[in-house]
């Protein structure tokens, strides 16, 4: 199920929340959805589900131009929306026979049992959803979701609020469902981005400043900087520096230092540094890039 979005603006009053937002995903992928708060990941995740009209541009599920208004359109999609809006007062099995009912769905029975078990919900099922945990409300959720066989799964924060070990079995359970279903997930969690996505989507003040795989952002960091922990036999003066074409030099004790520079490799200039300055060098490492760099740098 490939999801194209194409000039996709909202406004609400004077403010302009998504700014002729354009992107598209092939099917099978999961897509993480990255930004910092108030960027419009959760605009744009209602515009794709239905949920919400944008102002202008349109959205694109297979060649079916997006219309909420068209049960076939309905049908496509499965959406968990970050508040996770259960009825807390219905048991567990109850909540997803009404579901059931309401999508209509044929051999009923058999399919929320696939769900329960597809879930990891079955040790809960006879509870009420009041009662359970943040972890099976969330999977709960979840199964309704999918109850109803969506081609195009949407996320809304689904792993806000658990602790770590409910976070590592929600994070497999998307996995697994990705298998034959395209996913769209929003998340401000950089682990979560780099544990379950094929590709990155980060939005900042309603644009698309990059769309790509968890690793060639990583390496994004690199074309504009990189950072280096260097460190002496003996204590070095900070002003030794000054020959080495540097952005920053930190001084983290009196023999060790973090530097950072362009992004050519400066490690030909640190060891001639060593060399020319009869030094001892212990420790030459550059540090690793990371999605949290990468993130940082492109919402600047």
């Amino acid at each position: 199920m490939s999801v194209t979005v194409e000039d996709v603006s909202k406004i609400y009053g004077n403010q302009l929340a998504l700014d002729k937002i354009s992107f598209s995903v092939d099917p099978g992928t999961i897509l993480g959805i990255l930004g910092p708060n108030g960027a419009g990941k959760t605009t744009l995740l209602r515009i794709i589900a239905g949920y919400l009209m944008q102002s202008s541009g349109l959205v694109r599920i297979n060649d079916l131009v997006a219309d909420p208004e068209k049960m076939e359109f309905k049908r496509m999609i499965g959406y968990l929306p970050e508040n996770n809006p259960l009825y807390t007062d219905l048991y567990v099995m109850e909540s997803l026979r009404l579901v059931a009912g309401l999508y209509t769905i044929r051999n009923q029975n058999k399919r929320i049992d696939e769900m329960v078990e597809l879930t990891g919900i079955g040790p809960e099922r006879h509870k009420k959803i009041g009662a359970l945990s943040k972890g099976y409300r969330q999977r709960v959720g979840l199964a309704q979701a999918l109850l109803h066989d969506p081609v195009l799964l949407i996320l809304d924060e689904p792993t806000s609020g658990l602790d770590p070990a409910q976070l590592i079995e929600i994070r497999q359970l998307i996995r697994n469902i990705s298998s034959n279903k395209t996913v769209l997930l929003s998340t401000h969690i950089m682990q979560e981005v780099e544990a379950i996505s094929d590709r990155v989507l980060i939005l900042n003040q309603g644009k698309v400043v990059a769309l790509e795989t968890p690793d060639k952002l990583k390496k994004l960091t690199l074309q504009t900087y990189r950072k280096y922990t260097v460190e002496f036999a003996e204590p070095v003066p900070l002003k030794i520096f000054a020959s080495v074409p540097t952005i920053q030099t930190e001084q983290v004790a009196e023999n060790k230092f973090v530097v950072t520079g362009p992004a050519d490799d400066l490690r030909p200039y640190l060891f001639r540094l060593a060399v020319q300055n009869k030094l001892t060098l212990l420790t030459l490492h550059e540090q690793e890039s990371s999605m949290e760099k990468s993130f940082l740098e492109l919402i600047k």
